[in-house]
């Protein structure tokens, strides 16, 4: 829950601040005619319906389970991410390449470059603020790791997201700030429009590594190797498991987990005895790890879930 309400805070911070970008962006485009600025307030808006998109999703994904659902509703927060991948490729990098190109075969100049020059540089404030909220975040929940490898094995694919999201807007902020300064500069308006394919290379890039990202998690991707280690160790610890042989797990949303126990019971133990020991242990792994939403404990020999474990490692079948 404390993560939800860390991820809420930094969409809401680039929330507030895309929006008022937006607008900003929108009216000093109609009165200057710069097309790079008129790509900037349409990259914007799009970031402003990405937030909204957002909190749906950890809205939606926080739903109990129900009968259609039995595992809940943890991965509609990947589906929204998702999303808004391809929202960022398809409206933002879409308009910004057809505006570069269309204000390249037909060049006008910008009619008022000082209002541009004011609308950037209070949006690069702007950004900033919204960029360091979500830096700072993502920095506390990267913990020691690098900030790469974070990414790659983060399961709250919303902090990162509007990480990125903010970083690609003040990437092309700084390029429409060139385009603009480069037109007026060498009297080529031809310039506003190439800052504007540029600005739509930037959200291309940033969609795409986005939706790479948000992939694997929508498939389904395992929890930290410390939390299984942990639930072997309890299950381990039960005087009635002779073996813990493994644990499978996968993420359905960050702070849920579905998780499978491979256990080996020992041989004299009667059926009551192992509901008692699976009831057992259920309680110590919920008790430790309130994020496994759901718990299978399979009784299977090692030998059993070794080759089943080999069989997921190496999937090519044997001739």
């Amino acid at each position: 829950m404390a993560s939800q309400t860390s991820s809420k805070k930094v969409i809401y911070a680039a929330l507030l601040g895309n929006l008022l970008i937006a607008i900003t962006k929108f009216v000093a485009a109609a009165w200057t005619g710069s097309s790079a600025m008129l790509s900037e307030g349409v990259h914007s808006l799009v970031d402003t319906g990405n937030e909204l998109l957002l909190l749906y999703g950890l809205y939606r994904s926080a739903k109990p389970p129900d009968r259609a659902h039995p595992l809940g509703h943890g991965r509609e927060l990947y589906f929204w991410t998702f999303i808004v991948a391809l929202l960022i490729f398809s409206l933002g990098a879409g308009v910004s390449f057809y505006e570069g190109i269309v204000h390249i075969r037909r060049p006008e100049p910008v009619a008022d470059p000082f209002v541009a020059y004011v609308v950037l540089g209070l949006s690069l404030v702007f950004e900033g603020a919204s960029w360091w909220v979500a830096f700072k975040e993502f920095r506390r929940a990267k913990g020691p790791l690098g900030y790469f490898r974070a990414v790659r094995e983060s399961k709250d694919p919303t902090t990162f997201t509007v990480l990125f999201e903010d970083s690609a807007a003040l990437a092309g902020l700084l390029i429409a700030l060139a385009g603009v300064t480069a037109a007026q500069f060498f009297e080529m308006p031809e310039l506003d429009g190439a800052a504007s394919l540029g600005i739509g290379a930037v959200l291309t890039v940033t969609a795409l590594v986005l939706a790479r990202e948000t992939k694997g998690l929508l498939i389904g991707e395992a929890a930290d190797p410390r939390l299984e280690g942990s639930v072997l160790a309890i299950a381990q610890a039960d005087p009635a498991i002779e073996r813990a042989n493994g644990v499978l797990t996968v993420h359905l949303a960050p702070n849920q987990v579905v998780a499978a126990l491979s256990a080996e019971f020992s041989d004299e133990l009667r059926t009551p005895d192992i509901e008692a020991c699976v009831t057992r242990i259920e309680t110590t792994i919920r008790q430790a790890h309130p994020e496994i939403m759901t718990l299978f404990i399979k009784p299977q020999t090692a030998g059993t879930y070794r080759r089943r474990r080999e069989a997921i490692e190496d999937p090519t079948p044997v001739h």
